[in-house]
């Protein structure tokens, strides 16, 4: 299994972070590479009770031995960037492509008023206003910044050379199915395209490369900002369900609705998904908390996963049970 790459099905926030962090963990790739937007996109992993929040590097840190690439699709925020190498302690461990489009701040302002902020509801983050710039060819790339020198270089080259060796490289998605700008729910949507097809292009690899492509459901719903959301709760009835939630890079509050089987088919349709990972399972069914194996799931719980498996056509080959990333029960063969 060379290459290995995890998706989002929903509208981002269905537990990549946890999914990628087990994978690292458990599978010992050589290398994980980052895909999708940018900072914009936040992943959080509970480790042996310690929480590690990730909006530039993949979510393969916890593992010292596994590089940690950036894609050339992706925007780079250098002072989140550089933050997170420093706090994580992980410059030897990583490379970012000399083309990734580099975050300003007159992006960030941009990002923070107007259209974006008020209607669509964005980050605030700048990826947005970068995207455009991108497009127009204006941006500043990564190669052309003294502060990122020792950490660029080409990272297609280096993921094309691990695969062709045979060793397992972990691809990373960002944001969910639903919030690509050309299948989500536009207008109210990230500012590219997030199904596993561009997240080839983002990393430079070619879609025959990748040997399973994991898209991640939670067992519910949830979206931040604008945009619908069918069989929307009100705040009322999340958190009596134990729902609620906030975002990685936001702090908002993430809005709810139950999960819906034809959205989660078209996403696995989309994705050309071969396996699927369920997230808090044990959030519905709260009797099978930390449980890592399926032996241990509710006859009820049972069923939700049969249901879901039966609708999309797709084996749910990892079921996360708990916080810790290690809180699954691992289905593959």
């Amino acid at each position: 299994m060379p290459a290995l790459m995890v998706v989002g099905g929903q509208f981002g926030d269905e537990g990549k972070g946890k999914i990628v962090s087990y994978l690292a963990l458990n599978d010992n790739p050589t290398a994980a590479v980052r895909g999708g937007v940018g900072p914009n996109a936040g992943h959080t992993v509970i480790h042996d009770g310690e929480m590690f929040k990730f909006r530039m590097l993949p979510s393969a840190v916890i593992n010292k031995d596994v590089k940690l690439m950036i894609g050339s699709g992706v925007l780079v925020d250098p002072n989140v960037l550089l933050e997170e190498v420093r706090k994580f302690k992980v410059s030897s461990r990583v490379m970012v492509d000399n083309m990734c489009g580099i975050i300003e701040e007159k992006h960030i302002e941009r990002d923070t008023q107007g259209y974006l902020k008020d209607k669509i509801g964005t980050t605030g983050t700048g990826t947005g206003p970068a995207q455009a710039d991108r497009i127009m060819r204006t941006a500043t790339v990564a190669r052309e910044l003294p502060s990122l020198s020792n950490l660029v270089g080409d990272v297609s080259s280096k993921i094309n050379e691990i695969i062709d060796c045979g060793e397992l490289v972990l691809v990373e998605g960002t944001q969910g199915t639903f919030l690509s700008l050309y299948h989500g729910t536009y207008p109210y949507v990230t500012s590219k395209d997030v199904t596993a097809s561009s997240i080839c292009a983002d990393v430079g690899i070619g879609p025959k490369r990748i040997d399973e492509i994991i898209v991640v459901y939670k067992a519910y719903t949830t979206r931040v900002g604008g945009g619908p959301l069918e069989d929307e709760l009100t705040t009322e009835e999340i958190e009596r369900r134990g729902w609620k939630e906030v975002g990685t890079v936001t702090g908002r509050v993430r809005r709810a609705a139950p999960l819906k089987p034809q959205l989660a088919k078209k996403a696995a349709v989309l994705n050309s998904a071969t396996q699927i990972a369920l997230t808090k399972l044990d959030i519905l069914f709260p009797e099978c908390k930390g449980g890592r194996e399926i032996s241990k799931l509710s006859s009820e719980a049972k069923g939700f996963v049969r249901k879901l498996e039966e609708c999309t056509g797709i084996p749910i080959t990892l079921i996360g049970t708990g916080q810790d990333d290690r809180d699954i029960i691992d289905r593959r063969v």
